[in-house]
């Protein structure tokens, strides 16, 4: 649908939702997954070209580069890992030859890293490539994975489950797209309950369609927002515009997935690429990596391995994103898949961040006033630390200019109250509209 219908939609449903008696469905607090999950999956970089070597060389890399000790704990097997047809007694078959040692062995070996295992599978009949689906058989299917040794579980929605095709829910379980992402969630909590162990991760792969911002978070970690990504800033753009209308929707236990990082991936520049990563990081999204490991840059890695970025991601004092507070070359509240939201912030348990993103293709001046932020307190001045550069840029005094950022690029910020702003640092007022003294006389400057 249009960006303009897809943002009415969205609003519409949003003040319907809120406006009920009933209670807003809460972030499922399970005790797995407050945070963000960072991890590896096999998707981007080898799509059905896998097998236990590939699954692990990639979490071998992920201990050898260091990113796991940097936080990146899950390494995820995507799409096509099993045989065609569920075996005599209905169950999914690890493929014989890829996976011949069998998937035990295989999360022995990734848990013995210190790393965490995922699986994929789907909510219809079958997966997006036509292998078994988990539909009406998702309690078989979840203790099948968690006998397997699997932590996670990707759980996309293909193969007669979407909008565009509405059967067989329809006529057998006579369900919408909530219920019978339920029947999975439903299955994941009876295990937990009935086998003493932690339930699943759930990851709801559901593109964004029906809106699972608004629903999803009583079921799952996560919830796909979009369609899936391309390895090219048009398609960075779009889903960083699509996401700024929802950013509210991510907080502990709940996110807002804007689909696998393609870091090293593609046509990506290295400043589309570093703007890429910001954005997921910042607005909360999982971070898994789709880069085939054995082949990415320093460069590449470096972005990746940003740890003052990443301790925003992983706040586990604020969970939630940053938001827009100027849209900048649009009207405020405009969709534009070309040119997203350019002035960002948020709260962190360090102060209060700052994401700007030039969305032209020349380098460009970003200004803001600091007020502009509804996280920042006037009269106040701030120190500046940048969180690329990893330097301390002096203090910010009613107004920020980043200058010459790249086409593309991005600049990410964190500002801490550094006391009273110095005497004589301008009118009364740092926005001046309205700006009137206590016997009703216009403030000078104003």
């Amino acid at each position: 649908m249009g960006s303009f219908t897809l943002l009415l939609a969205s609003a519409l449903s949003a003040w319907t939702l809120f406006s009920r008696e009933a209670p807003v469905a809460q972030a499922l607090d399970n005790g797995v997954a407050k945070l963000p999950v960072l991890g590896y999956n096999t998707w981007n970089a080898y799509h059905c070209d896998i097998n236990e070597t590939v699954v692990l060389q990639a979490a071998k890399y992920m201990v050898s580069l260091g990113l796991s000790e940097v936080g990146y704990k899950h390494v995820n097997i995507d799409d096509c890992y099993a045989e065609k047809n569920r075996s005599a007694s209905g169950d999914i078959v690890a493929d014989h030859i890829r996976f011949a040692s069998g998937m035990n062995n295989l999360t022995d070996q990734i848990h013995a890293m210190g790393l965490k295992a995922g699986i994929y599978s789907d909510s219809g009949w079958f997966t997006c490539q036509l292998y078994p689906g988990s539909y009406q058989n998702e309690a078989r299917d979840a203790k099948l994975f968690q006998d397997w040794g699997f932590d996670y579980l990707k759980f996309d929605n293909c193969a007669g489950a979407s909008l565009f095709c509405p059967f067989p829910y329809d006529e057998i379980i006579r369900e919408g797209i909530v219920g019978k992402y339920q029947r999975m969630a439903t299955a994941i909590q009876d295990l937990a309950k009935s086998s003493g162990k932690p339930p699943l991760i759930f990851s709801l792969c559901e593109w964004g369609e029906e809106q699972p911002w608004l629903w999803a978070r009583r079921f799952g970690h996560s919830w796909r927002t979009t369609g899936d990504i391309g390895p090219n800033w048009g398609s960075v753009a779009s889903i960083i515009n699509q996401n700024s209308f929802i950013a509210w929707a991510s907080d502990f236990y709940g996110h807002n997935d804007m689909d696998i990082l393609e870091v090293g991936n593609g046509d990506l520049t290295y400043d589309e690429a570093k703007t890429h990563f910001t954005a997921w990081a910042l607005m909360k999204s999982p971070l898994l990596i789709g880069t085939d490991l054995s082949t990415i840059s320093d460069e590449n890695l470096a972005i990746l391995k940003n740890e003052e970025i990443l301790a925003i991601s992983q706040d586990n004092v604020v969970g939630t994103s940053v938001t827009p507070f100027r849209w900048g070359i649009n009207p405020d509240w405009v969709s534009n898949s070309t040119h997203p939201a350019q002035y960002w912030s948020g709260e962190s348990q360090n102060g209060t961040v700052f994401m700007l993103i030039n969305t032209l293709d020349e380098p460009a001046d970003l200004f803001f006033s600091l007020t502009e932020s509804p996280w920042i307190r006037a009269g106040r001045q701030y120190s500046v630390r940048d969180l690329w550069t990893h330097t301390d840029n002096g203090t910010a005094v009613r107004n920020f200019t980043a200058h010459a950022v790249p086409p593309h690029g991005v600049v990410a910020l964190l500002l801490k109250d550094a006391g009273d702003e110095p005497p004589n640092s301008g009118p009364p007022c740092a926005r001046p509209e309205w700006c009137i003294n206590q016997n009703g006389t216009l403030a000078p400057g104003a």
